[in-house]
Parts: C-alpha cells; structure tokens; sequence
C-alpha cells in the first residue's frame, strides 16, 4: 500500500522532486506545497501564513505526515522546530516533522556521535548547526566545511564533486559519519557511492526527512541504494 507524505518546501528549492523521484511509488508517494521564504537572506525561514496555509492544503490531500524540508530554518530561532511543527498541526491536523531534526534523529539512529558537517551554506550557518546538534543532540563536530553559497539557485548548481572533496579534505578516524545539511544541494543519487568510498554513514537532509517519516508511520520497508540510512532504516 503506497503511503502519503506532505513535504513543505522553500520556493526555491528545484531538488527535492527529482531526489524523490528515486523513491519507489508503491512505498512512499510525496505531496509538495511550497512557501515564500520572505526577508532577504537565503536561510530565512518560511513565512508563517504561507506555512499555515499549505499545510492546511496538504491536509486537504489526506497525507499521513508533513516534513518542513528547510533545515537552515531551524538554526535561527531557539524553539523553532517545536513552534513549526505546532503551526503545521494546527492547520493541518496532521503530525509534522522537520529536516534538521530529522538529521539528528538519523545520527541517534546510526549510533554515531562525532561528525564532520559539510554544507553548501555560509559559515555562519554551519557554525550555528554545529551548535544545534551539539545542543540537541549531543554529536561533536570534529570538522566543518562550508562552500559559502549566497543564494538556493547557487545550492542547486554545486556539484557532487564539491562534497566528494569535501570529505577527503575531512576525513580522519575520529570523525564517524558525515553530515551534509541543505535540501537544494543534490545527495540522493551519491549517497551509496560516497559511503563505500569512505566507509562512513552520509547523513543528508533529504533521505533523513525520508527517513523520519517512515519511522514515525511504522513503515519498515528498506530502501536499498540510497546508502545506509534508508537501507538499514534503524529505528528513531
């Protein structure tokens, strides 16, 4: 039986559908709404009238759970994932998660605890995601690396290959897993890829989100190809 997850996008994001176009129909089948993210910096977390109203929209669509796929949101306002998730349940009535828990949850799940975080976002966002997971989720952040994109269109163009580089420039015995915030930046098809290249969990916002929403319906179903998250889909 397919099940059917709301997914509340940015309106720049251009990623997310043809990441979850990977995914198999008669599994999982995702709804998206998108929200004007307003003020002038790329990271600015969405309106809440446009979060209010989409949400109740994919309400209408009968979704089982909705995802706020916009990680960087939460690094800026303490308390915001528990504030967005009432505001999406409120006019949806439907459980809601978001991404940048979704990563922390993954992390907890892999049993990893020290992390080297690689993002497409300014410095200032991945110092403030180290300190989100260190405070949330207790993961050390042995490494960061940030490739200072200015704007979600300049997510989108970055390639695989500034993550593969990424990594080895990071990479040492202490660091467990990889961590790679940002729904515009494209991971899904270089997950499996990246984690037999460098025998380490790729934790991304996208397949996390993917993740989480399966754990919190109670669907098993393991998604081979997609590396370990979604393969093993430990239980969060």
């Amino acid at each position: 039986m397919t099940r059917h997850i709301g997914a509340l996008l940015p309106a720049t994001n251009t990623t997310i559908e043809t990441e979850y176009s990977r995914l198999p129909q008669d599994v999982l089948q995702f709804h998206y709404a998108r929200c004007d993210k307003g003020g002038g910096s790329p990271f600015h977390p969405s309106k809440d009238e446009d979060v209010a109203y989409q949400s109740k929209m994919l309400g209408k669509a009968k979704v089982e759970v909705i995802g706020l796929i916009q990680t960087s949101a939460s690094l800026f306002e303490e308390g915001y994932d528990a504030r967005v998730k009432k505001l999406i349940t409120d006019n949806s009535g439907i459980p809601a998660l978001t991404s940048a828990e979704a990563i922390g949850a993954a992390a907890k799940a892999l049993g990893v605890k020290r992390v080297a975080i690689v993002t497409p976002y300014s410095t200032e966002v991945i110092q403030r995601a180290a300190a989100y997971y260190k405070n949330g989720y207790g993961l050390e952040a042995a490494a960061l690396e940030a490739f200072q994109a200015t704007d979600a269109y300049a997510i989108f163009s970055l390639s695989a290959d500034n993550a593969t580089a990424a990594f080895e420039r990071l990479d040492s015995p202490e660091v467990e897993a990889f961590i790679v915030p940002g729904g515009n930046f494209q991971t899904m098809p270089h997950i499996d890829g990246w984690e037999k290249q460098f025998g380490k969990p790729v934790i991304a916002t996208n397949p996390a989100l993917v993740w989480a929403s399966m754990n919190l319906l109670g669907i098993t179903d393991k998604l081979p190809g997609l590396g370990r998250l979604l393969a093993e889909m430990p239980k969060g």
